[in-house]
């Protein structure tokens, strides 16, 4: 009798490892290096990103609204500056945090992804359990375990 081969669970590094853009998740993960290379049809993702979290980082975050954008600090700045996209998104009811630039490259997702531990988080953000400290990788899962 011949085996039917198809039911059989396969494992693989990019099943395993970090997003891909052939992986179906709930949320989306999207991986971009620039905030501003979201679309409309990214609405409600887990937008990790290398920008800085200034304000004008938050406008291209508040057009398409992500469920969670993921920032760098930038080193907070004069004036806290790369973070203050943070109040904004906040006030507009958006969840956002930034990892520490010590922890991850500015303007590399990849390195956000890999390497990237949260150092601020608005109140939105924080009612998804986003906490500083976080690794970015242990918390995109933890959301989106609580989504399935």
């Amino acid at each position: 009798m011949a085996q039917d081969d198809s039911s059989e669970s396969q494992t693989c590094a990019e099943c395993n490892g970090p997003p891909s853009a052939n992986t179906p998740q709930y949320p989306a993960r999207k991986l971009v290096d620039s905030i501003a290379e979201l679309t409309a049809s990214d609405a409600g993702c887990l937008a990790i990103s290398g920008s800085h979290g200034g304000l004008s980082a938050a406008r291209y975050a508040l057009a398409v609204r992500p469920l969670l954008s993921i920032f760098n600090d930038a080193g907070v700045g004069l004036n806290r500056a790369g973070i203050a996209g943070l109040v904004q998104l906040d006030a507009n009811g958006l969840a956002a945090c930034t990892v520490s630039h010590h922890s991850a490259c500015i303007g590399v997702a990849q390195s956000t992804w890999d390497t990237g531990v949260i150092s601020h988080a608005n109140s939105q953000a924080m009612a998804l359990g986003v906490r500083p400290g976080m690794r970015v990788s242990a918390l995109v899962m933890a959301i989106e375990g609580a989504a399935a």
